[in-house]
């Protein structure tokens, strides 16, 4: 079961990842700590990938793949993977396609409603000595702007203020939306499985939907 897990910022991938790995016992992959990993181990491809970070630039889509093509012969992927936050690109799908060891069985597509991500992202207020979330509406501290443990200042991240969260969708819209219609149509021939969920619903739900669709795969 080698599964994508696609979906705009802030829609629950990571809560779901968590989920979906302890159900299927498969490993959950971000290629964000997959470049910290190799860049903290020095290994070659960290070291080129870090020539690329500190000149300001992206690390090329050859790179990454590289470093996920070595990440998934590891005995842990034996049974597969959850792979979050890559491809974003229909180059870097073709990319994934074109290996046996990355090319995915099925894609889980979360998606919800612009507003209602910014509205979900917005409210965030995080603890960050502990990681400690809250969120204004739905998860409010006990006293307004405070820890519940410590008492002390929560923060709201720079890329969750509002205007910064429309330009985050914007590119995801822009960049890796299209992915539908490419997963779509590999599911139409037979090439994968595409689940397809709407995450506005409880996270419960989320999950119950997306295991009884990757459960078929």
């Amino acid at each position: 079961m080698k599964v994508i897990l696609l979906g705009p910022p802030g829609v629950g991938k990571g809560t779901q990842a968590l989920r979906l790995r302890e159900r299927f016992g498969v490993p959950h992959i971000s290629t964000g700590d997959m470049l910290r990993e190799h860049i903290a181990r020095d290994s070659s491809l960290g070291r080129e990938a870090k020539g690329f970070m500190d000149a300001g630039k992206l690390v090329p889509d050859e790179l990454v793949i590289e470093m996920l093509a070595e990440r998934v012969r590891r005995a842990d992927c034996a049974d597969g993977f959850l792979l979050d936050g890559f491809p974003r690109t229909a180059a870097q799908a073709e990319a994934l396609e074109a290996r046996p060891e990355t090319a995915p069985s099925a894609v889980a597509d979360i998606d919800l409603d612009d507003e209602a991500i910014v509205a979900r992202l917005s409210g965030r207020l995080v603890h960050l000595p502990s990681g400690r979330v809250y969120h204004s509406e739905f998860a409010p501290p006990k006293t307004a702007g405070a820890d519940d443990e410590t008492g002390e200042p929560l923060t709201r991240r720079d890329d969750d203020k509002p205007e910064v969260i429309r330009r985050r969708l914007a590119v995801y819209r822009q960049q890796t939306r299209p992915l539908k219609e490419r997963y779509r149509a590999a599911a139409q021939a037979g090439k994968l499985r595409y689940v397809e969920c709407d995450g506005g619903q409880s996270p419960d739900e989320v999950t119950r939907r997306l295991t009884a669709g990757l459960e078929e795969a």
